[in-house]
């Protein structure tokens, strides 16, 4: 047997791989870079830049009102965005309120704020951000807070009086927001807020979304009604980049590429064999292409 026909061999020998092997072979291209980020090079897009510019305009102590729809299934794309956003606030010393048109939000919110407001910022609950938790209602809630927040929320998450809570001192209605944020996965979500609340009061906007949805909402960050947008996991890291900051967002994103390559790799390789095959076959007279 000549060295050719030995790679010949060889290349069979890999296309014939038991399947098990295969999907241990991009079961390990997803958790490496998921435990130690490779940092591949990421450009953030002019949609993504336009929230972090919009953002970092702010002067200090301007109060941002983020809100949280999205529950579990969709946590791989917008809590990377939850994660950094509270970043760029906190280094920016805005104050920030959080409430939830989802029952799932509220779960998200809590654990995004442990992580980065108590964890990392070490932020004092009450006069740097207060979570005023979910209310059922969808639009309604929004309309609510556009005339009166008051009559919407009572009390915060941990039931005390808003009355009690120094951040809640000078806050009336949507008006007295400096900037609202909006992390959609769907209904309700960031087109109530941009219909309901934004539109009507001129409170400026932004929007971080699932990337299925981005094409409902670009219509409106063509007409300037949202100040750019978050697209998914890409937008997620490329708003790291922005902040300089590598998370989840970044190691996600490495973990997809590197899994993608992996998968092209295994289907070129599958693609060689299949024709190295078949060329055995028609020279033994099997068959004829």
């Amino acid at each position: 047997m000549n060295r050719l026909d030995k790679k010949l061999e060889f290349l069979l020998k890999l296309g014939s791989l038991d399947r098990r092997y295969i999907f241990l072979a991009i079961g390990i291209a997803v958790l490496v870079p998921l435990l130690k980020p490779v940092g591949l090079p990421i450009e953030p897009t002019p949609t993504t830049k336009a929230v972090y510019d919009a953002i970092d305009q702010l002067p200090p102590k301007s109060k941002i009102l983020l809100s949280i729809e999205f529950g579990p299934s969709t946590k791989p794309e917008l809590y990377p965005m939850a994660a950094a956003l509270l970043r760029h606030f906190f280094r920016n010393d805005y104050l920030v309120y959080i409430t939830c048109l989802w029952p799932d939000g509220e779960f998200m919110a809590l654990e995004v704020l442990e992580e980065i407001a108590i964890n990392e910022f070490n932020k004092t609950y009450g006069e740097d951000f207060v979570f005023l938790g979910f209310r059922p209602g969808n639009e309604a809630v929004v309309k609510g807070m556009v005339s009166n927040i008051r009559y919407m929320y009572t009390v915060d998450y941990k039931n005390t009086l808003i009355d009690n809570i120094p951040m809640m001192e000078d806050i009336r209605n949507l008006s007295d927001f400096s900037f609202l944020m909006s992390l959609s996965a769907g209904y309700p979500g960031s087109t109530e807020w941009l219909q309901y609340g934004s539109d009507p009061t001129g409170v400026p906007m932004s929007t971080g979304t699932t990337s299925i949805q981005v094409n409902e909402l670009i219509p409106y960050v063509n007409s300037g009604q949202l100040k750019g947008i978050i697209a998914g996991m890409p937008g997620a890291a490329e708003y790291e980049k922005l902040i300089g900051t590598k998370g989840m967002g970044f190691s996600g994103m490495d973990a997809q590429s590197i899994a993608h390559v992996v998968i092209v790799l295994f289907i070129i390789l599958g693609n060689i064999t299949f024709f190295i095959e078949r060329k055995k076959k028609n020279k033994k007279g099997v068959y004829n292409a």
